[in-house]
Order: structure tokens, then C-alpha cells, then sequence
């Protein structure tokens, strides 16, 4: 999944506005106006279309867990350079405050079960025996199952 698609998905999953993607970014001390905001949300093929690199995409779910949790006291976390499936669905996990039930719930609303020991290795650090990679399928799922749970009587599923 391209950082794109994921900060496509959560906007659509939460019923996001443009301003209001603006401010989450504002809340991890980013500025972005909302032309970029529209340009990283425009399909790939479109000419306006501008890539989001993992930086932007970190900044945005940083601010989402602000937004969800509370902006917390101190230092802001650096936003990562790099950003596997893994900390996107770790950062998803705390915006929401899940547990390990919540979110095989969520799952189970796409009808993907796994496991809660496949669940856990997707949270343990990469050097950890246990650890496992995030697949873009567990991620789509998961992000599918928060639109579901979120915005129920909405029938149509999002389109890529």
C-alpha cells in the first residue's frame, strides 16, 4: 500500500474533510495547507497527483493519536523516515487505544481472522524472534474493518 492509499483510507474511513486532515497535521506541529492535502488525495493516474513520502505520513498519524488520545506533555515524537506496515498499524492501534480483541473484532467485520499470537508479532520490535511483517492485505483488512465499524450503513466499500 502507498502512503496515499492509507492516508486515502483513514480520511474515508473517518469522513475526514480536507480542513480537517489540515488540522490533524497541525496537531503534530506540521504545516501543510490544503492543496497538498488535495494533491496527496487525487488518484494516481491524475497530473495533480503529488506522492506522500513516510515523513508526511508519520506527521499525519502522530497527529491522528493527538487527536484521538490527546496531545501529550513535553517533546512531540519525531515524525519516522521510514515507515513500514507494521508502525502504520502500530500508530493506528494507539490513535484508537485497541487492544488485541478490538481489533480482531474489527477484522472479523471483513471476515479475516487470524490469530491473537499472529496479531501480537505484528507489534513486537523487528528483532524480536516472534516478529512478524505486516502484509499490505492485513493492513487493507484492518483499515476496511475500521471503515465498516465506523461508518456501518455505508454499503460501498472504498475504491482504490
Amino acid at each position: 500500500m502507498t502512503n496515499n492509499d492509507i492516508l486515502r483510507r483513514i480520511r474515508y474511513a473517518f469522513d475526514f474533510k480536507d480542513k480537517a486532515v489540515v488540522e490533524i497535521f497541525a496537531l503534530a506541529d506540521v504545516a501543510v495547507t490544503q492543496d497538498q492535502v488535495v494533491a496527496w488525495l487525487k488518484k494516481d493516474e491524475d497530473a495533480a497527483f503529488v506522492k506522500m513520502n513516510a515523513v508526511e505520513l508519520s506527521s499525519f498519524l502522530n497527529g491522528l493519536i493527538n487527536l484521538k488520545r490527546g496531545k501529550r506533555e513535553g517533546e512531540q515524537p519525531k515524525p519516522e523516515a521510514r515507515l513500514s506496515n507494521n508502525m502504520v498499524f502500530q500508530k493506528l492501534r494507539i490513535a484508537l487505544n485497541l487492544k488485541a480483541e478490538d481489533i480482531l473484532d474489527i477484522l472479523a467485520l471483513v471476515n479475516f481472522n487470524i490469530s491473537k499470537h499472529e496479531l501480537s508479532a505484528f507489534f513486537r520490535k523487528p528483532d524480536n524472534k516472534h516478529y512478524r511483517e505486516c502484509k499490505d492485505q492485513i493492513l487493507r483488512n484492518f483499515l476496511t474493518g475500521v471503515q465498516r465499524q465506523l461508518r456501518p450503513d455505508d454499503v460501498t466499500e472504498y475504491a482504490e
